[in-house]
């Protein structure tokens, strides 16, 4: 075990947060937060248990490792972050025991983040009000992603928390995204037309809209920008997936609060072996130094 890592387990691995946000919207606590630590970086907390370091716990349970791992994560890169993104498969694949490490998990992140339950819901409208429910009632998550798919109906129920803000998948990063996503509707493609219902939305539930626009095509991010100036966009994709942070910034940043951009590999992974929690704060500070130069 490194030595960074030995002081980190025998402080317990706590991260002091600067000062406490009172209850605010999310937007007003994101741009909060991100003004006093000058930081729009989200780390993505998604433990493969493949790449946990061998050293870590070994002989523990993979619950118990995965745990671990995500606890020295959070203590060395809390500092450089604004939000943190949990992904729910990675913690469904371990059954009902990776359910109590995802709740442990999100009861560790310190009170200057957001956070985000990357669960990507999305059904008819009774399913809906119930996932919408268990994230935001029930583990008290401060935002989630949520597939648009099945209309309105898929995503409503989790706007009516209006002090919460959910994430709507419009155009993402990976590979598969343009079988369906750039599709042209009436001449324009079909996350324009999403664009475009997300902001006609009545103002009660516009204001707990934002959208996940990945970071692999900065035109498709500033134009979908130019439709909905100021609202939340989670952005993924930069660093493993290839996407630029300069070029990112600068398609979709417009004031605090309105980006959040994504990291998970590329700094969770930094290191795979004992010293993988100072690879990761390391890691953390190079991008949130880099995209503070944009802000």
């Amino acid at each position: 075990m490194s030595v960074v890592l030995a002081l980190l387990f025998a402080a317990k691995l706590t991260y002091s947060p600067g000062k406490k946000f009172p209850t605010m919207r999310f937007q007003e606590k994101l741009a909060a937060i991100q003004q006093q630590k000058n930081s729009v970086l989200c780390v993505g907390l998604d433990p493969d248990p493949a790449r946990i370091p061998a050293s870590l716990l070994p002989d523990q349970p993979l619950p118990a490792r995965v745990l671990a791992f995500n606890r020295a994560i959070i203590a060395t890169t809390a500092p450089y972050a604004s939000a943190f993104k949990i992904n729910f498969a990675f913690y469904e694949a371990m059954g009902s025991a990776g359910w109590s490490v995802l709740e442990e998990t999100a009861s560790l992140l310190p009170d200057d983040v957001v956070s985000i339950a990357d669960a990507k819901r999305g059904d008819i409208g009774n399913s809906t009000r119930f996932y919408a429910r268990s994230v935001y009632e029930t583990l008290g998550f401060d935002s989630c992603t949520v597939a648009p798919y099945m209309g309105q109906d898929s995503y409503v129920p989790f706007l009516e928390y209006g002090d919460k803000m959910t994430f709507i998948l419009a155009r993402t990063s990976n590979p598969g995204a343009a079988d369906l996503q750039e599709r042209d509707v009436d001449g324009a493609p079909l996350y324009h037309l999403l664009t475009n219902q997300i902001a006609a939305l009545p103002a009660e539930l516009k204001q707990a809209a934002g959208l996940v626009v990945g970071a692999t095509s900065p035109t498709a991010l500033a134009s979908i920008r130019a439709i909905v100036p100021g609202m939340p966009f989670l952005i993924p994709g930069v660093g493993a997936q290839g996407g630029d942070a300069q070029a990112v910034m600068q398609a979709a940043y417009d004031a605090p609060g309105a980006v959040l951009i994504n990291s998970s590999r590329g700094i969770i992974y930094a290191s795979t072996d004992e010293t993988f929690a100072e690879a990761a704060a390391t890691a953390a500070k190079r991008l949130q130094t880099t995209l503070a130069s944009f802000m």
